[in-house]
């Protein structure tokens, strides 16, 4: 098994690959980059890994000229990754290292790409459910993945993870219907648009039909809010704080809508860095209906990735607590805030 101190693929010093998928998601996503150092050492590494093979996938398929070309060299390596023989790119061998390491079954990252084989092909979904079953390729498989770098493989917890990943997914269709709408996507239940008879896609603008139909979608995340949040209680101690807070700082963009008005055709909701603050500090349980929450079976969506990971060997893994380190990461944050005022400043003069 690799170890951090490790010499891992073709030579290459797994510290060393690590150090690169951090430094990717420094760049690409602050927030998660500040929330991660609320996990465990064993966690973050594997988290960074993780999110950074996320990143550069999503990447190259979004910014690429080419998206059918680009989805298939992530298919390419997604399979040299599986085989032991990653590509010599850090991102890639870090990764190896994770699904090896960790027991997470090809299904999941599949599914990933699944996804965005759907967001290729412009698909609508015609009802919530087939919307929920793009969240879950999207979203909860990360949020899976992420629980299996935990060490957490029981069922309800990982049904628990697919709910987070559902209600974060829903909750980023609800705060981006103007802006898919004017790059021509609509992932809106078409039935739902259908009974209102405003479609974005039709007419972008703020309509009371459309402001409808996102507090609709809100008041569905909330529902898989509400289970996902509940779950926590499945993780270790050390990982609690991590979760919530992200789980939280995703849960205010949809207050923040609702406080626009349900408008987010010419409005985009904002969580802005002091409230960020509030809720990495604050991160707890908040669930008034804990266990009805966690006694909820598993969305129908998300069965075959649980299946995928019953029927794989679970590693043998211990991972090592650590105290949270709440006050280290709001510091961390304000720091990374004050450089973002500083570039911005910058650029104006």
């Amino acid at each position: 098994m690799w170890t951090v101190n490790s010499v891992g693929f073709y030579g290459q010093s797994l510290e060393e690959d690590l150090k690169a998928c951090r430094e990717t998601i420094r760049i690409g996503s602050r927030s998660f980059y500040a929330a991660s150092w609320l996990l465990p050492r064993q966690v973050r590494n594997a988290a960074f890994a993780l999110y950074a093979f996320c990143r550069v996938s999503d990447d190259a398929v979004d910014l690429g000229d080419d998206q059918a070309k680009a989805l298939q060299q992530l298919r390419d390596r997604l399979d040299k990754v599986y085989k032991n023989t990653p590509e010599s790119r850090p991102v890639d061998r870090a990764f190896a290292w994770v699904v090896h390491t960790y027991g997470i079954p090809r299904d999941i990252p599949e599914a990933l790409l699944e996804g965005y084989q759907w967001d290729i092909e412009g698909r609508q979904y015609a009802d919530l459910d087939a919307l929920i079953g793009y969240a879950v390729r999207v979203a909860s498989t990360v949020g899976l993945m992420m629980a299996l770098v935990m060490g957490v493989r029981e069922r309800p917890a990982l049904a628990r993870a697919c709910d987070l990943g559902i209600a974060m997914q829903l909750t980023n269709i609800a705060r981006d219907i103007g802006e898919d709408a004017r790059a021509g996507r609509l992932y809106m239940p078409t039935d739902w648009i259908d009974a209102s008879g405003d479609n974005p896609l039709r007419r972008p603008e703020a309509t009371p039909g459309i402001a409808a139909l996102t507090r609709d979608l809100l008041r569905a995340a909330d529902d898989f809010y509400e289970r996902g949040m509940a779950g926590a209680v499945y993780l270790p101690a050390s990982c609690q704080s991590a979760i919530l807070a992200a789980a939280h700082i995703y849960k205010r963009i949809g207050a923040e809508i609702a406080r626009n008005g349900f408008d987010s055709v010419t409005r985009r909701a904002v969580v802005s860095s002091r409230r960020k603050l509030a809720l990495l500090g604050v991160a707890q349980f908040r669930s008034s209906r804990i266990i009805d929450a966690l006694d909820t079976p598993a969305h129908p969506e998300v069965n075959f990735l649980i299946e995928a990971v019953e029927a794989t060997a679970k590693p043998r893994l211990a991972l090592e607590d650590a105290p949270s380190k709440s006050a280290w990461v709001i510091d961390l944050i304000g720091r990374l805030e004050a450089r973002d005022r500083y570039v911005n400043t910058r650029s104006s003069v």
